[in-house]
């Protein structure tokens, strides 16, 4: 470890002890990333997501609280209605007489059951799609959570209920070798990318598409902002058709998840997290990806330049991100 690294991790320390955390210097410093070091790039996440309050003397009685609530949604998100189905599948009466799986009534079991599953069935591809190959998410925790796993339940357990509606493909029985944890870590986590999606949260809804946070404006941003910044690339990606839904509602929707390695993807969103309008910057990055390549883009036909915006070829984070911010200070 260099002198210089040494140097960086005792100023997040410094910053990180304080009584009451000043806000912009730590956005200053986590901007040009954060250690790993001690737990430190946890903690900075927590108060750039707006997790944790900046007074630390509150902390211990925040976490309690936040800890005591997730359990509390585990109990009505997964537990309740794993009971509730059951029980549907235990009475012969509440299932031909005062409800079955067709009742369009909104205030049906069955109803309630179908679009919780549409749910359930929508993270579990998500959880597919994040890096499947990292050992990570292959493992089974050291810590269950026996509310949600414990095999003596009489009630179906969320896993089951995944299954049920999905391929029993390799992946699926790979997976539920995995459990899922509730430790501190885990409910933290929890209500940190919680207050980051609750952010990003018109980007999903369907009557907002078009509003200025909505995914098409972001998406269309993208291409205005390339238009003031690189007149040419702008014109000849409009000249082939290749339209900004093609693939930057993958860019932004998964925060660039999909296209680097996770150590990278974690790097982008250190810097990505500590900016104060962090939805605009990541339209700057979404730029920054498309100049670098713009030489080849500008060679290539709708087939190629399609393939590349799919595939994105360049894999130093660090290069994009300086682009960005270039572009982000007018150069």
């Amino acid at each position: 470890m260099s002198g210089s690294y040494k140097s960086r991790i005792q100023e997040f320390n410094a910053a990180l002890t304080e009584e009451k955390i000043n806000l912009k210097a730590l956005r200053e410093l986590c901007f040009n990333g954060i250690p790993f070091e001690g737990g430190i790039r946890a903690q900075c996440w927590k108060l750039l997501l707006n997790y944790l309050p900046l007074e630390r003397a509150v902390w211990d009685s925040f976490l309690k609280k936040q800890r005591e609530l997730y359990t509390l949604f585990l109990k009505e998100m997964i537990i309740q209605p794993g009971i509730a189905k059951a029980n549907l599948g235990f009475s012969r009466e509440d299932v031909t007489l005062h409800d079955h799986p067709l009742n369009p009534n909104p205030d049906s079991r069955w109803n309630s059951y179908f679009k919780d599953n549409e749910i359930l069935l929508q993270i579990d591809k998500d959880v597919r799609r994040l890096c499947p190959d990292i050992s990570f998410f292959q493992s089974p925790t050291e810590h269950p959570c026996k509310l949600i796993l414990d095999p003596q339940n009489d009630y179906e357990t969320l896993r089951s209920r995944v299954e049920q509606t999905t391929l029993k493909a390799q992946t699926v029985n790979r997976n539920r070798r995995g459990v899922t944890n509730v430790k501190h870590a885990e409910a933290d986590t929890f209500f940190c990318f919680t207050n980051l999606m609750s952010e990003n949260r018109d980007n999903f809804i369907q009557t907002l598409d078009d509003s200025h946070c909505g995914i098409t404006f972001r998406m269309e941003s993208v291409y205005s902002t390339l238009k003031e910044k690189d007149a040419e690339l702008y014109h000849k990606l409009q000249e082939q058709n290749i339209k900004p839904q093609y693939f930057t509602f993958r860019w932004l929707t998964l925060l660039l998840s999909q296209e680097f390695l996770l150590p990278d993807v974690i790097r982008i969103w250190d810097t990505l997290f500590s900016n104060q309008d962090r939805f605009d910057f990541l339209i700057l990055v979404c730029c920054a990806m498309l100049i670098l390549i713009r030489d080849q883009l500008l060679r290539g036909d709708f087939t190629a330049n399609m393939r590349l915006l799919q595939d994105y070829p360049i894999s130093d984070v660090h290069t994009i991100l300086r682009r960005a911010t270039e572009l982000q200070d007018g150069a």
